[in-house]
């Protein structure tokens, strides 16, 4: 029971990691908007960093909706720091 929830906290992360994506290409400045495979690969990204941070045990604390709460705001701290970067 407790691999379905991790499987589709992973899911949910990997859905999150692609708006994230999608919205820090939208803020920027391209009269062709962004494209497809930038977009994807920086989801990637995204999703691979905070999946490294939700399975691990650095906050052993953190359980359940928390942690997905956590890595959550991972993908958007990455995102932030992305766009400002590319910026």
């Amino acid at each position: 029971m407790h691999l379905k929830f991790k499987k589709w906290s992973l899911v949910i992360l990997l859905i999150t990691a692609f708006a994230c994506s999608r919205i820090m290409f939208a803020f920027i400045n391209d009269p062709e908007g962004p494209n497809l495979l930038v977009v994807t690969v920086m989801a990637a990204v995204i999703y691979l960093i905070s999946s490294a941070i939700y399975l691990s045990n650095v906050y052993p604390s953190l359980t359940g909706l928390n942690r997905r709460s956590a890595a959550i705001f991972i993908q958007i701290l990455v995102a932030m720091c992305f766009y400002l970067g590319l910026r």
